[in-house]
C-alpha cells in the first residue's frame, strides 16, 4: 500500500511539473481570463510556473526514489512522517484554493475553480486524505 500511494503521489507531482514547467503558458491560461492575456503580468505568471514546476519535480522524484527503495524507510514512524509530509504538501494546495472557490460562489475570486482547476482542487484533496489515512495507519 505504501509504495502504491508513493507512485500516486509521484504521478500527480509529475503532472504538476509538466503543467507548471513544461506547459507554463497553458498553466497561465488556466488562471488568466482571455482579456488579460496580452499583459506583461501574464508572462510573469507563466514564467513563475516554472518555479512551481521545480518543486513538483523534486516531490515527484522523491516519491519515486522512496517507492523504489522503500526499505530505506522501514519503520512505521518513518513512514508516518513521510505520509504526513505528503498530506501537508497536497493539503497546502487544496486549502489555499478553498478561499478562491468560496469567492467564486460570490462571483469573485482571483481565478475560477472550474474545469482543470476543479480537477486539480479535487485531486489534491483526495491525495491529502489518502496520505493522512496512511499516516494514521502508521501511527
Amino acid at each position: 500500500m505504501f509504495e502504491l500511494l508513493l507512485f500516486a503521489n509521484a504521478i500527480w507531482f509529475g503532472l504538476g511539473f509538466h503543467l507548471f514547467a513544461i506547459r507554463s503558458k497553458i498553466f497561465a491560461k488556466t488562471l488568466v481570463p482571455k482579456e488579460h492575456r496580452e499583459t506583461p503580468v501574464f508572462d510573469v505568471l507563466a514564467e513563475s510556473g516554472k518555479f512551481l514546476g521545480g518543486f513538483n519535480f523534486a516531490l515527484c522524484a522523491f516519491n519515486l526514489l522512496v517507492a523504489l527503495k522503500s526499505a530505506v524507510f522501514p519503520t512505521s514512524e518513518q513512514r508516518l512522517v513521510l505520509c504526513l509530509f505528503f498530506a501537508i504538501a497536497h493539503g497546502s494546495q487544496f486549502f489555499f484554493n478553498v478561499p478562491i472557490a468560496i469567492e467564486n460562489r460570490k462571483g469573485r475570486g482571483a481565478w475560477r475553480v472550474e474545469g482543470k482547476m476543479r480537477f486539480i482542487f479535487a485531486t489534491d484533496f483526495v491525495l491529502m486524505v489518502a496520505n493522512a489515512l496512511a499516516a494514521a495507519i502508521y501511527a
